[in-house]
């Protein structure tokens, strides 16, 4: 039977699979190295990065997201971590089947796994099920379970089908196909192996259902945990906002060189208007709210050099840097769509299955871009035409001439350069559309997409949604602090707000 991938810690399948058939410990507790002489974390913006983040990294994760959900890392078979895992779980289920097939058997290993199956199956049942705790306890009495195996009549096929059918009963829906995958094993070895594996799937199931349980309760505790955190360290170094009144600053001083601001009405249709650099006369008051959503978008042109990085939004940095590669990637893939679209005509733009199947095409090859971006983009270009040339033969229409197809694939070349127009006008639609999801929301700010970004919208959705996220939690926790900057920034006459609000 394949092995299912599992989808909790190591304990459930990692405890049982060594030799002595003890379950593994997380090793002797950190030692705490720092000495007296250590200088305090909170002295260095480094420090600081480390404290907060070590601290409030989990719940800032469960309170920014509320389809949060916890998954363990995958190890890709062919690297040497997946390689030595598979080699260390498959010598002990092959040192179990060596054990039950001794004569006469030895049930050590199947007693300490048959006792660690109990522990799980009484932690998947909620306060109320008492009457299978019961049941279960009573059936995988460990006590009862050595006498049968000192006296050799230790049942380990009828017990495990036995936890097969207390799977059934409580696993979520979508394991039923897996748990019935399980029925149809009669060896022992490999039913253990397999239970064991989809018992760890139950398991990281009931964590989430726990999370999306207590989802308000952790996001508020979330909110005021991290602010109590930062505050902690603030008034142990007062300058810690420093950098974020700067960045603030500055987004005041961009606003008034009049970029164009997202619509505040029902009507979007101005989304397709100038692009946020173009200069206009904007006798627009400011207002603390649009300030700060000029400021959470210059964090996506942040300078990875610059290291007067909001210390506000230190926590976040990595996800914002996410956000700028995900921003990146639409704006090429937008442009190589658009320019596309003009040589092969609206017949196979037409039709959603060729789109999907150019942005798969452009989406995977784009993966080494920041490492290799003229192959990449040379790649993209030549996958792209010949897609787009083959299509027109295969629907009997006329195909690209060989001109046609140099300049096809000129053009997308160039579109790698940040100073080529298609990009240029590409990239300031998607910054303005995220402008607008700030201000109106994402729903609202896609019923009107400005040319060329219709083809990707569902990709603009998420991206506006991750963004409007991490920024709305950003403010939950943070907007005090922008408040008080704020007010020194704008002058009363200039703004009616006096306070950022959390929305």
């Amino acid at each position: 039977m394949p092995d299912v991938e599992e989808s909790v810690p190591p304990k459930d399948l990692g405890d049982s699979e060594g030799r002595s058939c003890k379950p593994e410990t997380s090793g002797p507790p950190h030692e705490d190295k720092s000495g007296p002489e250590d200088p305090p974390p909170f002295l260095s913006v480094t420090g600081l990065t480390e404290t907060v983040n070590e601290v409030s990294k989990l719940s800032n994760k469960i309170g920014m997201n509320c389809d949060y959900y916890m998954e363990e890392k995958v190890l890709p078979p062919s690297s040497l971590e997946g390689k030595v895992k598979e080699t260390v779980h498959n010598a002990f289920w092959d040192h179990l089947k060596e054990q039950l097939s001794a004569t006469p058997p030895d049930f050590s290993c199947a007693l300490e796994l048959l006792k660690e199956i109990k522990e799980i199956l009484l932690s998947l049942l909620l306060p109320r099920q008492n009457r299978l705790r019961t049941e279960i306890e009573e059936a995988l009495d460990t006590d009862l379970l050595k006498q049968e195996a000192e006296h050799g009549a230790l049942k380990v096929l009828y017990l495990s089908k036995y936890v097969l059918n207390m799977m059934a009963l409580l696993c979520a829906p979508l394991r039923d196909e897996a748990v019935q995958k399980l029925e149809n094993i009669t060896d022992p070895v490999w039913l253990l192996r397999g239970i064991f594996q989809v018992l760890g799937l139950m398991k990281m199931d009931m964590v989430n259902y726990t999370i999306q349980s207590l989802q308000p309760h952790l996001q508020e505790h979330s909110i005021q945990y991290e602010r109590a955190k930062f505050q902690e360290l603030l008034n142990k170094q007062p300058s810690l906002l420093n950098h974020t009144t700067k960045w603030l600053t500055q987004a005041a001083a961009d606003l008034t060189m009049s970029p164009p601001t997202c619509p505040d009405t029902s009507d979007s249709s101005s989304l397709a208007g100038p692009s946020p650099n173009e200069a206009t006369n904007n006798s627009e008051p400011l207002s603390p709210t649009m300030v700060l959503c000029q400021g959470f978008l210059n964090l996506l042109l942040w300078d990875p050099e610059n290291e007067e990085f909001p210390e506000t939004l230190l926590m976040d940095r990595t996800r914002l840097q996410e956000l700028k590669s995900q921003l990146h990637q639409l704006t090429i893939m937008a442009s190589v769509l658009l320019v596309a679209s003009s040589f092969s005509g609206s017949v196979l733009f037409g039709s959603p299955q060729f789109v999907d199947k150019l942005k798969r095409i452009t989406k995977s090859l784009l993966e080494d871009f920041h490492s290799r971006p003229e192959e990449a983009i040379l790649t993209v270009s030549e996958q792209v035409s010949q897609e787009i040339h083959q299509s027109l033969k295969n629907m009997g229409l006329v195909a690209l001439s060989s001109d046609n197809t140099a300049s096809l694939m000129g053009q997308l070349q160039n579109i790698a350069k940040k100073e080529n127009c298609v990009h240029s006008v590409i990239d300031q639609r998607i910054r303005l559309f995220l402008k607008c999801c700030l201000v109106l929301g994402v729903q609202r700010s896609l019923l009107d997409l400005p040319g060329g970004l219709t083809l990707i919208e569902a990709e603009l959705a998420e991206l506006g949604q991750k963004f409007v996220n991490l920024t709305h939690h950003n403010q939950q926790v943070f907007g005090p602090y922008y408040t008080e900057i704020l007010e020194t920034l704008i002058s009363p006459t200039q703004a009616l707000e006096t306070k950022v609000e959390s929305v």
